[in-house]
């Protein structure tokens, strides 16, 4: 007679894919624990897990593995019934069934896998407690939306699968994806992968969500379904025919679920969908108690609702989330139960009142320990995801007045590393809307940040303007701004070249951060004073009002105000010609930085230091300063940043005896710096372009000027880090270059600006107007068909237009 099946599980109806590190950690539980619970959200792969656990297994069971599927029953009672019927146990009269059951595996070294418990999970942890503690050899595996909560229980969170940090095929969940199309029939190439990476990403690594999207690409490709994934429910709906029912669409996985939770839970389930990115327990309890919840059960519906698998949560659960699918299911039914727009408004006022009290512990408040005021940014930063959420909302239900007031709290961190162009948007997308019941001062107050915003980003025209008229109508006891705004205004116009008016200012700041005891500003007021007091070539006063400043931050405490006054210190240094004092308070200012995370003001330390680095002929350390300052002001977006990486790249080449690197650099920071309307015209410049003009000859230091100017920035510094040489420009044809197609007063402005003369320049060397000079470029662009200043030096460089000393200057 055949020996009887020592199992009953099924086939693998197609092949595993990934999970290998779960399945390894998994096995070695069952040396010393015999109930393990799989948990997690439907669709997330508990019982194909369990299963291929289970087969794993059955060489320590001598006495069988035994899978009891207890998903299509309906009443508790019913859980012993089919465990004996899967068992072959039959009830005897007048004896509980859940004994005989015990008598039956008493003894034996089996494991009972018990699938979809979470229905009917009173029942099964009352059976499994008991059939644990009358079999000593018993092991079980359970799989379950929430934990049994036995004593015996260990419980493993079933995570999604490995979602791909890049575009690559080696993610977990790439691999079942690309598995799965090609059981469909799809042959998916190299093309297809960053679509199916995007897809991934979007479906959380759920499985049976990147099953049901693969079985798609049989009439979509990738990439459609991935433009098609926010309409999820509707289009992840062809699971197979034999299919549990709740597994055959994305949409009835989820839904079995949602039923499965009491009425509040529910209810806290659609309200946490108005949170954009992850949340606490504090912003939980702000914006989604209310009728039927009360503030103060909260704390335990969360927790329902994470042992339920339906929020995650990291180890210490101080941060909780929802998986897209999930969220994208309860926002429907917030829209149903007609919640949504009560809880959107309730989201942004709940952001408004944080993000102020997050502003002003970090920055406005005199005496706070700087661990509170740390706190205070990250927690900020945690935010970021939900202010936007929130500003959209703002904007759609033109509720003007609370997005200019979540903006403001938001701007007022922009020296630390906000993202500039969208704050920039936002504000302005609000104030394009109807503003006619907000007060003059509340708008004053928006713009004045914006000035704050559009100076950062390099507009400084823009935020001059902009940050005058906020100065004017802003209220004269709203004290922290317009102590701001003075600063600005001193970074601004020492910017464009116009030291009188920043000192007026920088006068006024420090003047009104005194009368109210504003730390902040009144650092800020003494840095601006300081940087004044350098442009004007007065060190010692200069070197004087930045040991206050940095003093008076240091009261303050705050790490970035530390940073720029030390920056601050440093430059007067570096003017003084105190190379070594300068590194070192540059590099004291770099940790602080460091620790905030604010890529933008690191990028400019870095410049400082590896520029004075060079100096002091420390070319490692300059390199390799120079190097990342560049990349960080390039993510950033910051193209002063890059100027100043540009200028310390070409000390460095200087330096280390590199003078055509030297001259390609300082032209491509030139460019830079006048494309963003700063000043560019400095001494060390013409002492360069002297020197090369000597060694090189005029011909050759115009060209390389020229070239330069034209150069990408990443060009350029390329040049110098890795010592790639340019190679000549290829001519054009001869007829393009024919200097008689010019006239004497355009081929003398040519020569001109090979030099990188400004139209104002220009106008002062050959005595005629800026507006002659620009009419006069105009007319040499049309006649050599080139579109940018930049061609026509190149074009004049390469063709020795160069003045004769004999020859008559051209009138106007």
């Amino acid at each position: 007679m055949p020996d009887s099946p020592r199992h009953n599980l099924p086939a693998e109806p197609n092949r595993f894919v990934g999970r290998e590190r779960d399945l390894a950690d998994l096995r070695g539980l069952f040396d010393d624990t015999r109930v393990v619970t799989l948990c997690g959200v439907g669709g997330i792969g508990k019982t194909r897990l369990a299963l291929r656990l289970a087969a794993g297994l059955s060489s320590d069971c001598p006495d069988g593995v035994w899978l009891v599927e207890l998903a299509r029953l309906g009443r508790p009672e019913l859980v012993e019934q089919e465990i004996a019927r899967v068992l072959g146990v039959h009830e005897e009269v007048g004896r509980p069934l859940l004994d005989t059951v015990s008598v039956r595996l008493r003894g034996r070294r089996c494991l009972l896998v018990l699938d979809n418990c979470e229905h009917l999970v009173d029942r099964c942890a009352e059976v499994v407690e008991a059939l644990v503690a009358a079999c000593p050899l018993l092991r079980v595996l359970a799989t379950s939306r929430e934990p049994l909560r036995i004593a015996s229980e260990l419980i493993w969170r079933v995570p999604p699968l490995d979602l791909p940090d890049a575009v690559t095929a080696e993610a977990e969940s790439v691999q079942l994806f690309l598995d799965r199309a090609a059981a469909a029939g799809t042959r998916l190439g190299p093309d297809s992968l960053p679509d199916v990476v995007r897809l991934c990403r979007a479906l959380d690594g759920l499985p049976l969500a990147l099953e049901l999207a693969a079985a798609r690409t049989s009439l979509l490709s990738p990439g459609q379904i991935a433009d098609r994934i926010d309409d999820r429910f509707s289009l992840l709906t062809t699971g197979g025919r034999t299919a549990p029912a709740r597994q055959r669409t994305l949409l009835a996985a989820v839904e079995w679920s949602y039923d499965l939770l009491g009425e509040k839970e529910q209810v806290l389930l659609r309200r946490l969908s108005v949170f954009a990115g992850d949340f606490d327990l504090g912003l939980a309890e702000e914006v989604c108690a209310g009728r039927p919840i009360a503030g103060g059960e909260i704390v335990d519906l969360l927790g329902g609702l994470v042992d339920k698998s339906l929020v995650l949560c990291d180890e210490g659960r101080n941060r909780y989330r929802l998986l897209k699918t999930i969220k994208c299911y309860a926002a429907e039914r917030l829209r149903q139960a007609g919640e949504l727009e009560a809880l959107r408004q309730r989201h942004l006022d709940v952001l408004c009142e944080l993000c102020e009290g997050h502003l002003t512990t970090e920055l406005v408040e005199p005496h706070v320990p700087w661990p509170r005021r740390l706190e205070a940014l990250a927690a900020a930063r945690a935010l970021v995801a939900d202010q936007q959420a929130a500003l959209d909302w703002a904007a759609r239900s033109g509720d003007v007045g609370q997005g200019l007031r979540l903006c403001r709290a938001g701007t007022g961190l922009l020296p630390l590393g906000g993202d500039l162009t969208e704050i920039i948007g936002w504000t302005e997308r609000l104030l394009a809307l109807d503003v006619s019941g907000i007060a003059a001062e509340e708008i004053a107050r928006s713009t004045a940040y914006l000035a704050y915003g559009l100076e950062t980003r390099d507009e400084l025209a823009r935020a001059l303007e902009v940050a005058e008229k906020s100065l004017v109508e802003i209220a004269p006891d709203d004290l922290f701004p317009r102590g701001v705004l003075h600063s600005l205004l001193v970074v601004v116009l020492l910017r464009m070249g116009r030291p009188d008016e920043a000192m007026t200012h920088a006068e006024e700041g420090f003047a009104l951060a005194e009368s109210c005891g504003d730390l902040w500003n009144q650092a800020a007021g003494l840095a601006g004073l300081s940087a004044v007091a350098l442009t004007r070539g007065r060190l010692r006063e200069a070197q004087r009002y930045g040991e206050e400043a940095l003093a008076r931050a240091r009261r303050h405490g705050h790490r970035w105000i530390m940073a720029r006054t030390a920056a601050q210190i440093g430059a007067v240094a570096e003017a003084r010609g105190d190379l070594a004092t300068a590194k070192a308070q540059y590099e004291m200012a770099e940790p602080w930085l460091r620790e905030l995370g604010s890529d933008l003001d690191l990028g400019r330390c870095l410049a400082r230091i590896g520029r004075v680095a060079a100096m002091l002929r420390e070319y490692g350390a300059a390199r390799e300063r120079l190097a990342d300052g560049l990349e960080l002001s390039r993510r950033t977006g910051q193209r002063q940043g890059m100027a100043r990486c540009l200028v310390g790249l070409s000390v460095l080449a200087d330096s280390a005896g590199d003078l055509e690197g030297a001259v390609l650099a300082a032209a491509a920071a030139a460019e830079l710096r006048e494309s963003i309307g700063q000043h560019s015209g400095t001494a060390r410049i013409e002492e360069l372009l002297a020197r090369a003009r000597a060694r090189l000859g005029d011909g050759r230091a115009a060209a390389l000027w020229s070239r330069g100017r034209a150069m990408q920035p990443e060009d350029a510094a390329r040049h110098v880090l890795e010592g790639e040489r340019v190679p000549p420009r290829a001519p054009a044809p001869a007829e393009s270059f024919r200097p008689s197609l010019l006239t004497a007063r355009e081929r003398e402005i040519a020569d001109l600006l090979t030099r990188g003369l400004s139209n104002r320049a220009i106008a002062g060397e050959l005595v005629i107007s800026p507006a002659t000079v620009a009419r006069h470029i105009a007319n040499i662009m049309e006649k050599l068909g080139y579109t940018s200043r930049a061609q026509i030096a190149v074009w004049a460089a390469e063709n020795r237009l160069v003045h004769t000393a004999g020859e008559p200057r051209a009138s106007a």
